[in-house]
């Protein structure tokens, strides 16, 4: 089988020949990316805080870099931070007053998107996946401050829901133009989980960002696309809401927080793991037998008749994981979820 046919085989529990497989480092991937065109200008990289002197005269001072993003928020990280992470020191919207007349970045121009034809030609024998740069909770919390926009849930509805459609047709335009280009799937990034809960009460998901959720997916679907959501934690409480509205591909760095067990009886047959061994209770212990034995264990838990992707984490470094570490994860996948053709 060729890799596109393999993670869609995966995907939709339709008997692949193999795991499918997300490996970075040069070991082997099925896919590849379809990434828009975004220009990254002086202002979006890391720089010393006197380049910003004139715009956050009261960030001269801050030990670290600092950039902006696409929308405007500031970011920065501390100087000895390698990870090249950071977090927002102040959001875009840091007054509701000026939300009215904000204006969103121009990610759904098709001119960003008119290199993609010619690319997805030359990958059609791997999955090709759509970037979206988050959804609504993740790009909102950024331009208020996490802080303050987990009050804004409760004490300011009616902003959030204007903020959150303007988000929404943002995304919306995205996807159409993914759609358009004939991407297998959209990935995106929106960490909801604590380490024991969900970041707010789930009815209050439910209520404030499950439309939204519905309406993207449902969008993505028109064009045969399927749905990958990155999420770090606990979020065992709305997975079946995600699956719900139309989530196929959960990728999950800590599985085993959730209990390991439960996530597959819920996921069974209806949504794809997407996942290396867990990174917070397994990989960075260093211990071969442990790693080897909860590797085997997550193929004989999610693939059958598909339903599991091995990869990566993007960055052991940080996670003090050693490449070899990791190496006796791969070569486990491969012992007991198959090999490549190409390997």
């Amino acid at each position: 089988m060729k890799p596109r046919e393999v993670i869609q085989r995966a995907i939709e529990f339709d008997k692949p020949n193999r795991i499918g497989y997300d490996f970075k480092y040069g070991h082997y991937t099925d896919f590849r990316g379809l990434d828009m065109k975004n220009e990254i200008t002086p202002e979006r990289r890391w720089q010393k805080p006197d380049f910003f002197a004139d715009m956050f005269p009261k960030y001269q001072k801050f030990n670290g870099f600092m950039r902006l993003d696409d929308f405007g928020n500031l970011w920065g990280k501390m100087s000895h931070d390698l990870t090249g992470g950071g977090e927002v020191l102040e959001g875009v919207l840091s007054n509701w007053d000026n939300l009215d007349n904000f204006k969103m970045p121009d990610w759904a121009n098709p001119a960003n998107f008119e290199h993609l034809p010619e690319l997805q030609k030359k990958q059609t024998d791997y999955w090709q996946t759509g970037w979206l740069g988050g959804f609504p909770f993740s790009l909102m919390r950024k331009m208020r401050k996490m802080e303050n926009f987990l009050m804004d849930i409760i004490i300011e509805q009616e902003n959030v829901l204007k903020l959150n459609k303007k988000i929404v047709d943002l995304l919306l335009g995205m996807i159409d133009n993914y759609g358009q280009v004939g991407a297998d799937s959209i990935f995106f990034c929106e960490d909801w989980g604590l380490q024991d809960r969900l970041l707010i009460h789930p009815d209050l998901w439910r209520e404030m960002f499950k439309p939204s959720f519905k309406v993207l997916c449902d969008r993505a679907k028109k064009y045969n696309m399927k749905v990958i959501m990155h999420s770090c934690g606990y979020i065992f409480d709305i997975l079946e809401d995600l699956i719900e509205v139309g989530i196929d591909v959960f990728q999950l760095d800590q599985p085993e927080l959730m209990g390991i067990e439960r996530v597959a009886e819920v996921l069974k047959g209806r949504a794809t793991l997407f996942a290396q061994t867990d990174i917070q209770k397994i990989l960075p212990t260093g211990d071969r037998a442990l790693i080897e034995e909860r590797t085997e264990n997550m193929v004989r838990l999610f693939h059958n008749d598909g339903g599991f992707i091995a990869r990566d984490y993007g960055d052991y470094r940080t996670i003090q994981v050693k490449q070899e570490w990791a190496q006796w994860m791969r070569c486990k996948f491969f012992e007991v979820g198959g090999l490549p053709e190409q390997i």
